[in-house]
């Protein structure tokens, strides 16, 4: 629940804080250390920005999936397999499981866009070049067509 209250650059201003600059774990910013292009420069320098703009989905995905599974627990088909003698492990994972994955499934099409918006946010705080660090830029530097570009396309999106 801290995660929902608490805003994605002020989660990643203290990663970078922790495990750059105190511990020197990962990489401050920049999406690749100048130099070496190898793939795990690249993961290496992507685990910190996407632990940060992951962490508000997992926990409204977390709520999200106990609220499907106590729904599900609690219908009529589950009490007719335990009914069947099925063990409690099967009832849960064939029955339960399956049923409480297809809300997750909508939730995770109706935040797309939401993904994409944090994305904006923390391409900025981990200097990482993508569309939401070309979206500021070019407010900044008033290129409209840009803007109006990038805008349709979120558009599109939602």
């Amino acid at each position: 629940m801290v995660a929902l209250s608490i805003p994605t650059f002020w989660f990643g201003l203290v990663g970078i804080y922790i495990f750059s600059l105190q511990l020197g774990w990962l990489p401050a910013g920049n999406m690749y250390t100048i130099g070496d292009g190898s793939v795990l420069n690249y993961l290496h320098h992507l685990i910190l920005p996407s632990i940060v703009l992951s962490l508000v989905h997992v926990a409204i995905w977390s709520r999200y999936m106990r609220t499907a599974m106590l729904d599900a627990i609690s219908q009529d088909f589950v009490n007719t397999a335990r009914a069947k003698g099925l063990s409690e492990r099967r009832v849960i994972m064939k029955h339960v499981v399956g049923n409480a994955l297809l809300p997750m499934i909508t939730l995770a099409g109706v935040q797309l866009p939401s993904i994409l918006t944090g994305a904006l946010v923390t391409e900025t705080v981990f200097t990482w070049p993508g569309m939401g660090r070309l979206f500021l830029d070019s407010l900044g530097y008033s290129d409209y067509p840009v803007v109006m570009g990038l805008l349709m396309f979120s558009a599109i999106l939602v």
